[in-house]
C-alpha cells in the first residue's frame, strides 16, 4: 500500500481531534479576533486612514465605531470610490501593498465583468481553507490509495491577461496558477492544458489526455463538469466515466444548487460518488461542507474574512433587491436559524462591508452551518409574491421528480402587460415533457412553498407561463456572451438588458 497515501490518511484523521479543540472557541470570539486583525493590518492604508481605523482600535467598542463610520457598499460604490485606484497601480489603498491579481466576475447578475482584487493574503487564505476541505475527508471512509490519485479541476485559464500593472482572469485560473509545487503532481489537466483560453480547445485537449489520468477527485461547476464527462465518455465509446477513471470517488462542487444536476451526473457513473459542497466566491473561500453526514456548509470564521448579516426582507431591501437606508447589520452572535440574510464581508483582499450579492440561511448556530438561498438581485417580487431562488429551486426539483425528468437549467422573469402581472419561465429539459403539466406542477409547488405567492396567484399575479427549451440553448447563450466555462453560471432571474438579450437570442435561434 502506498506510503504517501497512508501518511496523508493519518494526517487527515488527526483533523478530527484538532477540530474538537478549535470548537472550544466560540464563533463570536473567532470573528472578533478576525475583525481586529483586519483593522490592525489595514489601519495605515488610505481606506483605514479615511475611516479612522486607528481610533477604532483604541475605542471601547471598535465594531460599533466601524459600523457607524464605514457604510455598507456594493461593487459599484467601492469600485467608484476606492478599487479603481488599484487598477492604476496605486498601493496601500484598501489593503497594504499593491494588488497584482483581479478576478473577473459577473457572478450571475450582469454582463459586464467586475474586477475583484485578489491579494496575496487572500490567496493564502483560500489555500488554507482548501486544505481544511481536504482534511474534512477524515469523515469519509476512504482508502489511503485515493490520496495518491489525480485531482481533476476544471476552471478558467491560468494564462492570465496582463494589463498595465496587474493580471486578470477567472478566480479558478488565478488559484490554479498559484498551485504549490507539492500539489502539481496530483493536479489535472496540468499546466499546459490549464493555460488554454479557448474553452472548446481546452475540452478537446482534456478529452484526448483523459485516458492517461488516474483521477480520484473532480472539482468544478456542475454544468461544465458534466459536459466534460459526457465528451470523454462519447469519445472513448464507453458506458460511464468510471470506465476511464475507475478510482473516481469524490466530486467537489459549488456555485449553484446541485440537486437538479444530480440525476444527469449519476447516469454517467457506474458507482456512487461522495458529493462535497463548497462556497468559493471571487471575494473569498466562505464555507465548506465539513462532515459527511452534514448537508449544510460550515462558515469559515477565522481565516481573513469578517461577516455581517442583513435580514433579507422588506424592511431592509426593496423589490429590486437594493438595500434601503438605515438597514441594520448583525454579527455572527445575533443571527437566527431559518432567516434569509444578505451576506456582508470585510476581507484581507481589501473589501470593507461589501455586499457580495448572495443570500444565506443558518441551519445550525452552534456549528455555524449555512445554505445558500439565492441572490439579492435574483429575487422576484413584482406584486408582493416575494419569490426567492430557493423557492424556485425547490419547485423545479419537485416538478422534476413528479414528471421524472431532468431540468439542470432554468430562468424566470416578471412582466406587466395591460395592468396584469405575470411570470415567464424558461425550462431547460431534454426529456419529453408536456409543458402545461410541468407548468402546473411548478405553480402548485410554489404555492405550497410560499404563502405570499399563493395569495398573489389568487389576486394580482394572473399569469404564470412556462416554455420548455433544449438545455444546450442556455449554454449557447452563455457562450455568445463570453461566459462559457470556469465559474460562470446561468442567472436564475432575468431583468432589463439581460432579459432583452436572452429573448432576442431565443428569437434568433427560432428563425
Amino acid at each position: 500500500m502506498a506510503l504517501i497515501g497512508k501518511a496523508i490518511k493519518r494526517a487527515i484523521t488527526l483533523q478530527k481531534t484538532l477540530k474538537r479543540v478549535r470548537r472550544r472557541q466560540t464563533p463570536l470570539k473567532k470573528q472578533e479576533k478576525t475583525f481586529l486583525k483586519l483593522l490592525r493590518k489595514a489601519q495605515n492604508t488610505e481606506f483605514g486612514k479615511h475611516h479612522l481605523f486607528d481610533e477604532m482600535l483604541l475605542s471601547g467598542n471598535p465594531l460599533d465605531f466601524f459600523q457607524q463610520r464605514v457604510p455598507v457598499c456594493d461593487y459599484n460604490s467601492i469600485y467608484r470610490d476606492w478599487w479603481h485606484r488599484l487598477l492604476d497601480g496605486e498601493e496601500n489603498i484598501t489593503w497594504p501593498g499593491k494588488v497584482m491579481y483581479f478576478a473577473l466576475s459577473s457572478g450571475t447578475s450582469g454582463a459586464p465583468s467586475k474586477k475583484i482584487p485578489v491579494t496575496q493574503a487572500m490567496i493564502r487564505s483560500m489555500r488554507r481553507t482548501s486544505v481544511r476541505q481536504i482534511l474534512s475527508l477524515a469523515y469519509y471512509d476512504l482508502p489511503p490509495e485515493l490520496f495518491e490519485k489525480g485531482i481533476f479541476m476544471l476552471g478558467g485559464s491560468t494564462d492570465l491577461l496582463k494589463r498595465s500593472s496587474y493580471y486578470e482572469g477567472d478566480l479558478s485560473g488565478i488559484n490554479a496558477s498559484q498551485i504549490p509545487f507539492w500539489f502539481q503532481a496530483h493536479y489535472k489537466p496540468g499546466k499546459k492544458i490549464a493555460r488554454e483560453r479557448d474553452w472548446e480547445a481546452k475540452l478537446d485537449e482534456i478529452v484526448l489526455a483523459a485516458k492517461d489520468w488516474d483521477i480520484g477527485i473532480i472539482v468544478g461547476v456542475p454544468a461544465w463538469i458534466q459536459i466534460a464527462m459526457e465528451r470523454i465518455i462519447k469519445h472513448y465509446n464507453v458506458d460511464t466515466i468510471h470506465d476511464i477513471w475507475p478510482n473516481l470517488q469524490i466530486y467537489v462542487h459549488g456555485g449553484v444548487y446541485f440537486e437538479p444536476y444530480k440525476k444527469g451526473f449519476e447516469r454517467l457513473f457506474r458507482k456512487p460518488l461522495h458529493y462535497i459542497e463548497t462556497y468559493l466566491a471571487s471575494e473569498g473561500f466562505i464555507a465548506l461542507q465539513a462532515e459527511k453526514e452534514r448537508t449544510a456548509m460550515e462558515l469559515v470564521l477565522n481565516n481573513g474574512i469578517f461577516y455581517e448579516f442583513i435580514p433579507f426582507n422588506e424592511q431592509h431591501f426593496d423589490g429590486d433587491g437594493a438595500l434601503k437606508k438605515g438597514a441594520k447589520a448583525l454579527t455572527i452572535g445575533q443571527v437566527e436559524t431559518g432567516v434569509d440574510y444578505a451576506l456582508i464581508m470585510s476581507t484581507c483582499a481589501g473589501a470593507w462591508r461589501y455586499m457580495i450579492g448572495d443570500t444565506i440561511r443558518f441551519t445550525d448556530l452552534e456549528r455555524c452551518e449555512i445554505i445558500i438561498t439565492g441572490r439579492t438581485k435574483h429575487y422576484l417580487s413584482i406584486c408582493g409574491e416575494h419569490l426567492s431562488v430557493d423557492n424556485m429551486n425547490q419547485a423545479i426539483l419537485s416538478a422534476s421528480d413528479k414528471h421524472d425528468v431532468q431540468v439542470p437549467e432554468f430562468c424566470v422573469s416578471g412582466f406587466i402587460h395591460e395592468g396584469r402581472f405575470g411570470h415567464q419561465w424558461y425550462i431547460g429539459c431534454d426529456n419529453s415533457v408536456e409543458a402545461e403539466a410541468f407548468r402546473q406542477s411548478v405553480d402548485d409547488a410554489l404555492k405550497s412553498l410560499n404563502d405570499d405567492y399563493a395569495v398573489e396567484r389568487r389576486s394580482a399575479l394572473k399569469e404564470m407561463n412556462l416554455e420548455v427549451i433544449p438545455v444546450a440553448l442556455f449554454y449557447d447563450w452563455m457562450r455568445k456572451n463570453g461566459k462559457e466555462g470556469g465559474q460562470n453560471k446561468f442567472p436564475r432571474v432575468l431583468k432589463k438588458e439581460q432579459l432583452a438579450d436572452w429573448q432576442a437570442f431565443l428569437r434568433s435561434v427560432r428563425v
